[in-house]
């Protein structure tokens, strides 16, 4: 099982995940430069948070349409997995493998703090680890993480059981207090919370590790 994680310039979150997704799989993770154009081989790609491309014009709308950003939508497109954390979740968005955008807050101010979330779905390779219903703990650290879609998305992503997360006290305005989706076919997880920042106890808990156990564990089965 091979797994990445891509960097742009302005990802501060892409070390995290790496850690993360290496101490559930007990090898290494690749770190894939936002130029390259080969995916080939990997099971799991990640694009993880920060600010990349300094947010200019929208969060994650110019890293959407950097070079590697092609190869992950057909990495997607072939059944391959990909997960975005936070301004990872903002680039799926904009580049078309998730339904939705992600919105400035709705007190329009940074939001920095652990929140709670509630497991929507436990039938997939992402969220196996869990019970569905669980309420769990992940940090949160952003200015437009309030996800937002017209009405018949909405009505599509309730009814096709997209909703992989949602906020038990929303702290930033999301529709149907979305915290994170799946696409249609499962494969692609967005989230704005860190599971990576939460899977050791010196770092204050362990809520984000069944996520990574899962997820490694489901894909190189």
């Amino acid at each position: 099982m091979k797994a990445c994680v891509i960097v742009f310039p302005a990802s501060n979150c892409d070390r995290d995940m790496k850690v993360a997704l290496e101490s559930s799989l007990g090898s290494s993770v690749d770190m894939v430069w936002h130029r390259e154009t080969d995916l080939s081989g990997y099971d799991l790609v990640a694009v993880p948070g920060g600010f990349s491309y300094g947010d200019y014009l929208r969060c994650g709308a110019m890293a959407a349409r950097s070079p590697i950003m092609a190869e992950v939508v057909k990495h997607a497109n072939r059944g391959g997995h990909v997960l975005g954390v936070c301004n990872g979740f903002q680039v799926l968005c904009e580049s078309g493998l998730l339904p939705g955008v992600l919105m400035r807050n709705a007190n329009l101010k940074f939001i920095c703090k652990d929140v709670k979330l509630k497991v929507e779905r436990n039938d997939t390779v992402f969220t196996n680890g869990y019970d569905a219903g669980q309420i769990i703990t992940y940090p949160v650290a952003h200015h437009d993480g309030n996800f937002f879609a017209d009405t018949e998305t909405l009505k599509r992503i309730e009814g096709q059981g997209q909703v992989a997360f949602r906020y038990v006290d929303n702290p930033n305005g999301s529709a149907d207090d979305i915290a994170g989706i799946f696409n249609a076919a499962g494969n692609v997880l967005g989230l704005m919370p860190h599971p990576e920042r939460l899977v050791e106890m010196p770092l204050g808990g362990l809520d984000g590790k069944p996520m990574f156990d899962s997820l490694i564990k489901s894909l190189a089965a």
